[in-house]
């Protein structure tokens, strides 16, 4: 029985096409040991296998779609609309939750009311989920994130719903850093805390989207910074000239070690 004190929370999966992936994302959530979820997938219409395996967990969904969208972050935005819980957070289809992400997270967020996210840390895991090397989180603000220092793992970060409700839905304009909006958004009314514990695994591979191999995160970036008043002459703008050209040369495994050595 489900002790009703414990704090529901609600997770969303986007989906499109990740059928290799997807199975393995489902049973992180589902075999967690917090005793809580509510487990959403919102699916783009794919025409892999992914609809058999959804169907397979159905009835240990909250809910589920599959049907055409504008992408991953309406996707998201779809489950958020769907989702009743306290705490909210969503796992992309290709990557994995450890077992106590979930009860460690709420227990953190439990006892410091004050924090309005909580994120933890990542490993990076390849296509097979080997381990290829950790994510470089660190404890970040809103200051620190305008100017370009986010070092938070998506993948382990949980967050207020009565905050979401101020400052969401994620701008479906944004197609690699609706995330970090999310964030920057986020932090200017409430802190932001990281919490070393490992919570997931952020898979990177080929057909995967990821700002360490991807350069169009940067200009959405800059975005948000304009839109928050920011300098054209800030480390963000900097940063956001200079890494794309460095990182365009350098191989995968150099890209992360640069990503744990720079802000």
């Amino acid at each position: 029985m489900i002790n009703s004190s414990l704090p529901l929370v609600s997770i969303v999966t986007p989906s499109y096409n990740q059928g290799q992936f997807l199975e393995e994302t489902i049973r992180s959530v589902l075999d967690q040991d917090y005793p809580h979820i509510e487990y959403i997938i919102v699916d783009g219409g794919s025409t892999d296998d992914s609809l058999e395996i959804i169907r397979r967990y159905a009835d240990r969904l909250a809910w589920w779609v599959s049907e055409p969208d504008r992408g991953q972050t309406d996707a998201i935005n779809k489950g958020f609309a769907r989702a009743q819980g306290e705490i909210l957070a969503w796992l992309n289809s290709d990557d994995t939750y450890l077992l106590h992400a979930v009860k460690e997270a709420v227990s953190f967020l439990q006892a410091y009311p004050e924090i309005g996210m909580v994120y933890g840390d990542a490993n990076l895991v390849d296509e097979a989920g080997a381990i290829i090397g950790k994510f470089p989180a660190r404890q970040t603000d809103y200051h620190r994130l305008r100017r370009g220092y986010v070092h938070i793992p998506q993948q382990s970060s949980f967050f207020r719903a009565d905050l979401w409700r101020q400052v969401g839905p994620l701008d479906p304009t944004f197609y690699f850093a609706m995330d970090y909006d999310l964030w920057v958004r986020l932090s200017s009314i409430a802190p932001l805390q990281y919490h070393p514990r490992l919570w997931a695994n952020f898979r990177l591979h080929g057909s995967g989207k990821t700002s360490i191999s991807d350069d169009r995160c940067w200009p959405e970036m800059l975005r948000v910074h304009r839109r928050e008043g920011g300098s054209w002459l800030s480390w963000l703008v900097l940063k956001a000239k200079i890494r794309p050209w460095v990182y365009s040369w350098l191989p995968m495994r150099w890209r992360i070690r640069l990503r744990e050595l720079l802000p």
